[in-house]
């Protein structure tokens, strides 16, 4: 009759208290029973697990990308800034006649206004 019992405690999934510490301190436990029987749920979220790693690698290099490209935009900006005022310095009346008479060219300012030449065609 006891073997009975223990039969159908065993059939029914009940397990003794003394084999379920030997069987974790083992390790059987962990790897039968947990391990085997959950395969494909283990293996998706190590898949998962490797996406979401590989993810956050990129979406830093991306980041870093970006910062380096606002750094150069900043860069190229403060040079265009710099390059613009001194052509607008260069290019003033005063200026460009004093760069005249320093390089020694025949050229005058004019004394008189330009006119507009209108020619008729008929």
């Amino acid at each position: 009759m006891a073997e009975n019992k223990e039969n159908t405690d065993k059939k029914a999934g009940k397990v003794k208290s003394g084999s379920f510490i030997k069987e974790i301190l083992s390790g059987t436990m962990v790897t039968e029973k947990i391990i085997l029987k959950n395969l494909w749920y283990v293996m998706l979220i190590t898949f998962l697990t490797a996406i979401y790693i590989g993810n956050r690698f990129h979406a830093e290099k991306i980041n870093r990308e970006l910062a380096k490209v606002q750094r150069e935009v900043r860069d190229l900006r403060s040079e265009s800034l710099s390059t613009s005022a001194d052509l607008m310095y260069l290019s003033r009346q005063s200026e460009v006649y004093r760069l005249i008479k320093e390089k020694g060219l025949t050229l005058e300012e004019l004394k008189t206004p330009p006119y507009k030449v209108i020619v008729d065609r008929k």
